[in-house]
């Protein structure tokens, strides 16, 4: 079978190789999975790059955290799947970036017929992390401000939709004013832009001297710095991403933190679905996947299809400046 895999951190573009491999054989408690979509996610590329907390390599590594596909094999003790049912692919190790892959059956969860594969294979890293990271952990109330940067990325926008489904307002932080009416078009409450300003200060422009109660920052460097130091008394930031690799600077005044009681944390969504939520929450927490897909409030908005010899043109694509759609490994296409 067709894999890729890395040998060594390193930018993807010089580490990435696709090679032939052994087709795996799945174990007590397993499955195969003949994958049909697997979604380039910055995830993955942090993973690449060395930067992405939790995980461990093996090299040569396998490469892919997301993904759609069909059971094509089984092995013994596992009763809750069938070959040909296809499945979301939830694999914390990755290695949906294959033809084939092998797991165990628990992180394989039976998908309805009527969500397209572009959306199962986009099913669970971005929704599941909206839904958490707005709802379980920071519990935004209604009418309260959500200020977050990276407001036009994949995630971002599912943010902005989501927050307006639950009657929550959201504060959208953009590189580029091109991208304000797209965000207002999805719903975002107000747009502002990084490079027209100091964030801090835009933002109590909008809200008032007292600042915002929660925000979330993927970006983190000068940008998340800013979004610190926008946070108001008694309030929350969570940090789910590293894309400049730079720290953020709180402050020498350790009064700004104390006396205001801000909290900084991080959120790793490997983490929260596997120690964070119990068993029935994470149930429930895929039935609202389900659910939000099936209103329009979690679709992935568009798609943008490579096979695996593509794999270099599809990483520049996916961390391209401005992209409209999500880069999507497929590997049956030629």
């Amino acid at each position: 079978m067709k894999a890729i895999r890395f040998n060594q951190y390193g930018e993807p573009a010089k580490v990435l190789e696709i090679r032939e491999y052994p087709l795996p054989e799945p174990g007590e408690g397993e499955a195969r999975v003949r994958i049909l979509a697997s979604p380039v996610n910055p995830s993955d590329l942090l993973f690449v790059r060395g930067h992405y907390a939790g995980v461990q390599p093996q090299f040569p590594s396998p490469v892919g955290f997301e993904g759609v596909g069909v059971v094509d094999a089984l092995g013994p003790q596992v009763h809750h799947l069938v070959p040909g049912q296809r499945v979301a692919v939830l694999n914390g190790r990755g290695g949906n970036w294959a033809e084939y892959v092998v797991l165990p059956a628990p992180f394989l969860i039976p998908v309805p017929d009527d969500i397209p594969d572009e959306q199962v294979a986009t099913f669970f890293i971005n929704p599941a992390s909206a839904i958490l990271m707005l709802r379980h952990i920071l519990a935004v109330p209604q009418g309260e401000w959500l200020l977050q940067s990276a407001a036009g990325s994949e995630l971002g926008r599912m943010i902005i939709r989501l927050a307006k489904h639950d009657g929550v307002r959201t504060l959208n932080v953009v590189r580029r004013r091109e991208a304000v009416a797209e965000l207002e078009q999805l719903g975002a409450d107000a747009v502002i832009v990084s490079t027209e300003g100091p964030i801090d200060e835009q933002v109590r422009r909008i809200v008032g001297p007292q600042g915002v109660k929660y925000a979330i920052d993927p970006v983190v460097g000068e940008t998340g710095t800013q979004i610190f130091q926008a946070l108001g008394d008694d309030s929350r930031m969570l940090v789910y991403g590293s894309l400049t690799g730079e720290p953020i600077r709180v402050g020498a005044d350790p009064r700004f933190i104390l006396a205001g009681r801000r909290i900084l944390e991080v959120f790793w969504l490997g983490y929260w679905f596997t120690k964070g939520l119990d068993a029935t929450a994470r149930q429930q927490l895929v039935q609202d996947v389900v659910t939000l897909k099936r209103e329009g409030i979690l679709l992935t908005s568009a798609v943008r299809r490579f096979s695996l010899d593509e794999i270099g043109t599809a990483v520049a694509y996916a961390e391209s400046m401005g992209r409209q759609e999500k880069a999507l490994l497929v590997p049956e296409k030629h």
